[in-house]
């Protein structure tokens, strides 16, 4: 569904950016559309097929779909990375002529991003945020006395699977931070919240940027420099080092070191509960039901992780400005300037919150109906076999699938 508003948007929103550069952006975002047309396919064969298909044939109906998920997300990845490091095109009166597709879809920064946004959209997304999520929902009703075998299970299999990832996604993130320090260092300034060029930068925990200079902040000496180049000599660009007409707002730069404090302050935090959970299950296995400390912890990993996730957008995505593409073009010269975008614009969060607002409360009155019919035999509430009139299908087989 995202990925269908994000083409309709680039249109309507962002025509500067499609009319100069629509020659070199319409490919990735060509093999997008193409990719999520085939996970919506396969998602409703998959979905609508279930008993009426024999067992290994609605098994292989769901294959495509996590490989077309790849293929939307590396073709996505693909033009996002090339708005940060553009190339592959000849520009000549003002229009892209002699675009080499392949030099657009594999360009410089492609090959540092794809891993991170591959491990933040699958490993963050799909093991570290809904681990963690799953497991705090486990952990609060722990806390609550409801100790079952099923509440262990379900705890430890989203925590231990979202506790194995983190330092992977946190290893790739330093990564592309050296990377951004080498390749984009007005970002790296504003990451860094750092207003002139020097050596021994400090690495500054939050603050504000006050007439130029550091407000508010805590400053751990020469640390800034050691992360970027393991030796606290080296020199960080400030944000002085470009023109007043192409440097980001105070707002802008404030937003991307929030957001990256954030992103860092919630993975260290998740770190250590992971650690804590380590140690626990080492020494004292029998406390990890018990220990009240330890599961509040757990809970609090569940908004942290989501927390963590928006803020590492946030740092991409506004860390870029003031260029949509960058050293080519202003955000400025790229966006939609008609006065009726607006309501249109706000139409779109508004759907999305709508949803947000539902979801969980369609969850919540099926649970309610669930506890007043006082049915509890079923192992999953709302299974597939549950609410289903129809007689048995002859491609069910032995309750393979509806067991």
């Amino acid at each position: 569904m995202t990925g269908m508003v994000l083409s309709f948007e680039l249109g309507i929103l962002w025509p500067g950016l499609m009319k100069k550069y629509g020659t070199a952006l319409g490919f990735p975002f060509a093999i997008e559309g193409l990719f999520f047309a085939l996970e919506a396919i396969f998602v409703a064969i998959c979905i609508y097929g279930w008993d009426r298909m024999p067992p290994w044939a609605h098994f292989w109906s769901g294959v495509p779909v996590p490989l077309a998920i790849l293929g939307g997300t590396t073709a996505a990845i693909a033009a996002n990375s090339w708005t940060n490091k553009p190339g592959g095109f000849t520009v000549k009166d003002g229009q892209m002529i002699a675009v080499q597709q392949g030099k657009v879809f594999f360009n410089d920064a492609f090959w540092l991003e794809f891993p991170h946004m591959f491990l933040a959209a699958y490993i963050v997304a799909a093991y570290i945020v809904a681990g963690f999520v799953v497991a705090g929902v486990y952990a609060v009703d722990m806390l609550r006395g409801r100790r079952t075998r099923s509440h262990r299970l379900g705890f430890l299999t989203g925590f231990v699977v979202a506790a194995c990832a983190l330092p992977v996604q946190i290893v790739v993130g330093d990564t592309i931070a050296r990377y951004v320090f080498d390749k984009e260092p007005l970002k790296f300034a504003a990451i860094e919240l750092q207003p002139s060029t020097g050596t021994h930068v400090p690495e500054t925990l939050g603050g504000v940027l006050i007439d130029g200079e550091v407000g508010y902040g805590i400053k751990i000496p020469d640390l800034a420099s050691l992360l970027a180049g393991f030796r606290p000599s080296v020199v960080i660009k400030g944000l002085e080092a470009v023109p007043v007409e192409v440097r980001p707002t105070v707002a802008q730069t404030s937003i991307v070191h929030w957001a990256f404090d954030i992103m860092v302050g919630t993975s260290s935090f998740m770190l250590a509960v992971a650690a804590w959970f380590a140690l626990l299950w080492w020494r004292r296995r029998d406390k990890l039901a018990t220990s009240r400390w330890f599961l509040l912890a757990a809970s609090f990993c569940a908004l942290a992780s989501i927390a963590c996730l928006e803020s590492g957008w946030v740092v991409t995505e506004v860390g870029r400005q003031p260029w949509v593409v960058v050293g080519h073009l202003l955000t400025r010269d790229a966006v939609a300037t008609q006065g009726n975008l607006w309501p249109f614009f706000s139409s779109v969060p508004a759907v999305y919150l709508a949803v947000d607002a539902a979801a969980p409360w369609v969850l919540w009155s099926m649970k309610r109906r669930w506890e007043q019919r006082g049915d509890h035999s079923v192992s999953v509430p709302y299974g597939p076999e549950q609410g289903d009139d129809r007689p048995p299908s002859k491609h069910r087989g032995d309750g393979v699938l509806n067991g």
